[in-house]
């Protein structure tokens, strides 16, 4: 858009009495933004899911001992709706595991789970 209108569009916007400065500023970011209002950034709320292969890297193992506490139940695997095969670990259960406040994985002797 060009200068020229802007202007004679901000011109116009003054002569209505019902619109605040506010407003008005609020409506040319607009024009100048071809329309495109500014969002807060979205955060996420829902868990972020780990496959396999990185709850065994983060947890220095190998995939067989991720499937064999899966069997045991030390390590729950989360299903999306819809889907028939696990889609992968919370990541804040990982957390958990690695900073020792929830299970003792088996195999280590000092409940050291890294």
């Amino acid at each position: 858009m060009l200068p020229t209108t802007i202007d004679a569009v901000r011109a116009l916007l003054k002569a209505d009495p019902t619109l605040t400065p506010a407003d008005r500023a609020r409506l040319i970011v607009i024009l100048k933004g071809y329309g495109k209002v500014q969002t807060a950034p979205t955060v996420r709320t829902e868990p972020r899911l780990l496959r396999r292969s990185e709850v065994a890297r983060r947890l220095g193992c190998s995939l067989r001992a991720v499937d064999s506490w899966t069997r045991e139940g030390i390590l729950e695997k989360v299903i999306l709706p819809g889907r028939v095969r696990a889609a992968g670990f919370r990541e804040s259960d990982i957390a958990v595991l690695i900073e020792g406040k929830g299970r003792t994985l088996p195999g280590r002797a000092d409940g050291d789970n890294r």
